[in-house]
């Protein structure tokens, strides 16, 4: 059991683990693997206590049933297995600012707080506008070869290599 307690692990038994990881998802719950509808169902669940004749209204969210189920529970494990793995890496520390940012970008709390709060909104409507995020597209639709997941998965690499350039300057 030594390998858990590795600061970093293999990307390719990562890689073989996820894919088996998305192959148990399918044979289990019948869904594919997916992270970014499980966040708009809580923003429903929680959106609905407060206006719940709007909510019950919403076109998605009759489509899309508000309730806790395999995918939240996914999100939930992803936040304590890393959790976990990093106490049991030895690697857990509470930063304000990450020591690459600070010498890459800046030392500022607040531009890194509100880099991080316009980057997740980016995240969270482009994850609804592609109709899935990396792990439904990149995970579950290009094992599938679905051609919008195979085109999303594209799109994610040179979105991912051309932030890279402007922040590295490459």
């Amino acid at each position: 059991m030594d390998f858990l307690m590795l600061e970093r692990w293999s990307p390719y038994v990562v890689g073989i683990l996820i894919g088996l990881l998305n192959v148990g998802s399918l044979l289990v719950s019948k869904k594919p693997l997916g992270a970014s509808t499980s966040f708009m169902k809580l923003g429903g669940i929680i959106y609905r206590s407060f206006d719940k004749e709007k909510v019950q209204n919403n076109e998605y969210y009759q489509k899309n049933e508000l309730k806790l189920d395999w995918g939240m529970m996914l999100v939930l494990g992803i936040i304590i297995g890393a959790f976990v793995s990093a106490m049991l890496s030895g690697d857990f520390s509470l930063t304000a600012v990450p020591e690459m940012w600070a010498s890459e970008v800046s030392g500022s709390f607040m531009l890194r707080f509100a880099s991080a709060v316009v980057g997740g909104i980016f995240l969270g409507v482009g994850a609804r506008w592609a109709g899935g995020c990396t792990s439904g597209h990149g995970i579950s639709g290009t094992s599938f070869l679905s051609v919008i997941s195979w085109v999303a998965g594209i799109a994610f690499f040179i979105g991912g290599i051309a932030v890279a350039f402007l922040i590295y300057g490459m």
